[in-house]
């Protein structure tokens, strides 16, 4: 009857795991598209469509070396004054994705970024952590170096 228990136990947590690494694989496929939707948008110099995939809200975060950025709103302004124009955006690119699945509506996304401009490239790393809000992944903690 133990061993029962024991291989009953096992099935339902092997189970378990797998279906959590299938739903992960699925949020990860999901905000990949996304990402890959973002890359376009700044690469035909739409900042206001890039940020569509943040969350709308004062309690965003966005972190850098310039310190803070509370709130959607002051993201994006600051997006605007940075980026003035489409040379100075240059042409964006993400890599070396990785995830961190936590649950159905959160996952953290690590990976790199880079800016390829006549007037220098530029280069980085971020952490993104997405939610699930309304059913819609968005980013709602943004660390960018």
């Amino acid at each position: 009857m133990k061993t029962f228990r024991i291989v009953v136990l096992f099935i339902v947590s092997s189970f378990l795991a797998l279906t959590s690494f299938a739903q992960g694989q699925k949020a990860f496929t999901q905000i990949k598209g996304l990402m890959k939707t973002q890359e376009i948008a700044w690469n035909q110099g739409d900042i206001p469509a890039y940020m569509n995939y943040y969350w709308q809200s004062d309690s965003m975060l966005f972190v850098s070396k310039k310190g803070v950025t509370q709130g959607w709103k002051q993201t994006l302004s600051n997006y605007l004054k940075s980026y003035p124009d489409k040379a100075t955006m240059g042409v964006l690119t993400f890599d070396h994705l990785s995830f961190q699945y936590i649950d159905n509506n959160n996952m953290i996304i690590i990976g790199s970024w880079q800016l390829i401009r006549e007037k220098g490239n530029v280069e980085g790393y971020f952490s993104l952590l997405w939610r699930k809000i309304k059913g819609k992944w968005k980013i709602v903690i943004d660390h960018t170096s």
